[in-house]
């Protein structure tokens, strides 16, 4: 099972954005109940790897689902090993504010935060595919 923390400052901004009233709609766009953050991994990046969260609304095969603090998370298959041990923070800082994924199992992180790279280990394709889309 993958263990992945939330801050309570970033579970309540989460939960905020999966409420956000859509203006096209003027209806949420989701609930707690029925909307999940998806936390996943790509190549790319000054450091080999970048994290990515999106709004998802569905759970797909190999799909694990994890519930910290009121928030429902979906991490991929692909993905777990890179997530697993995870904290999912939302900072505020003097160049700007935003959601930040730490791993202590992470060897480096570049100056922007935005990138990683772990021991031995090499970069997906960028272009690689997941078995399903995700809706950034």
């Amino acid at each position: 099972m993958v263990q992945l923390t939330v801050s309570e400052t970033a579970a309540k901004r989460l939960k905020d954005a999966i409420q956000k009233v859509d203006p096209e709609t003027g209806k949420p766009l989701g609930t707690p109940e029925d909307t999940y953050i998806r936390v996943f991994v790509r190549g790319g990046g000054c450091s080999g790897f970048q994290y990515g969260m999106a709004l998802d609304h569905k759970v797909h095969d190999g799909d694990e689902v994890v519930q910290n603090d009121g928030v429902k998370f979906i991490v991929d298959q692909m993905s777990k090993e890179f997530v697993d041990g995870s904290t999912v923070d939302y900072v505020e800082s003097i160049s700007g504010s935003g959601f930040a994924i730490t791993n202590p199992a992470n060897e480096a992180t570049c100056g922007c935060g935005q990138s990683f790279s772990r021991k031995g280990e090499a970069a997906p394709d960028a272009s690689e595919k997941h078995a399903h889309a995700h809706n950034h």
